[in-house]
């Protein structure tokens, strides 16, 4: 079976609105290139906020399902797509999650995933914002494909994508917002980039299905901040089939097969030698003698 996955690479402006438009009409024109499963970058509909501690930020936050899954679900009915949506969740008053929601292609809500790891560093202050995810790893049987989510920061646990993927996700997405500081070197930023790359191709080598990894790009936080694009896919064996530019909005159309899931894994039967009876320790947060 074949799939063509959608990713929007794209910049963001402070206008909540202008920025849902533009998915809307970056959304459409994915879809007329044949993408069937379309998905957005990280907190899409905003700059990156979380770069400071502001409690104003919180009105950028809405209910899923809501206003905006209602959108895309009108959408992705009228154009037949599958559409993994990246939102700031509002849960109740005082609890805030970084989610997202996946529509399938007749427009109905399959339902979301929380970001279950979540950073706090310099200019990535998540903590103040998000709680930690509580609906455990999610797959999502949508028309095209099952799908697994995560969420940036998941991106460097392979526990997240080894439970994703044995719960039977045939892709994992990952929605992200990673940049450079525009006071780093050039060597710095190399070695940043490979390393977000290669633990995401890891998971697909480990697991044996493709990765679909979609980040935003353009200066924020006045300028300090490079959002570094990238955007990549690979096939399941971790080999990069398409990688974006690191300075520009792309729309990438990539087609995966999903036949080469078992090809790959009766070749390289990773799951089928794990022992699970030696895992106990991981549950620990550190193992001392």
């Amino acid at each position: 079976m074949k799939v063509k996955v959608g990713l929007i690479q794209m910049s963001c402006v402070e206008n909540k609105q202008q920025n849902i438009d533009k998915s809307v009409e970056k959304i459409r024109e994915i879809a007329k290139q044949g993408a069937q499963i379309i998905c957005l970058q990280e907190l899409f509909s905003s700059l990156y906020f979380c770069d400071v501690e502001d409690y104003e930020n919180f009105s950028l936050a809405e209910s899923i399902p809501g206003k905006t899954t209602e959108l895309f679900e009108q959408l992705a009915k009228e154009l037949g797509v599958v559409i993994v949506a990246s939102l700031f969740e509002k849960r109740t008053h005082g609890i805030y999650h970084n989610t997202t929601a996946v529509i399938d292609a007749d427009g109905s809500y399959l339902g979301k995933y929380r970001k279950m790891h979540i950073p706090d560093d310099p200019a990535f202050y998540e903590k103040f914002y998000f709680t930690p995810g509580d609906l455990g790893y999610k797959v999502f049987e949508t028309k095209y494909a099952k799908i697994g989510v995560l969420i940036c920061w998941d991106q460097w646990y392979p526990e997240a994508s080894r439970i994703t993927a044995l719960k039977g996700a045939e892709i994992l997405f990952y929605p992200t917002a990673i940049g450079w500081d525009t006071s780093q070197d050039e060597s710095t930023n190399k070695e940043q980039y490979n390393a977000w790359q290669t633990i995401q191709k890891s998971h697909s080598v480990a697991n044996g299905v493709p990765v679909v990894s979609v980040n935003r790009v353009g200066y924020e936080q006045d300028g300090k901040m490079k959002f570094w694009g990238g955007s990549f896919v690979t096939n399941s064996f971790g080999s990069v089939l398409y990688q974006a530019s690191h300075d520009k909005e792309e729309n990438i159309v990539q087609e995966l097969d999903l036949n080469e899931i078992n090809e790959k894994r009766i070749h390289w039967p990773f799951l089928r030698d794990r022992r699970i009876d030696s895992y106990n320790e991981i549950n620990q947060r550190f193992i001392e003698e």
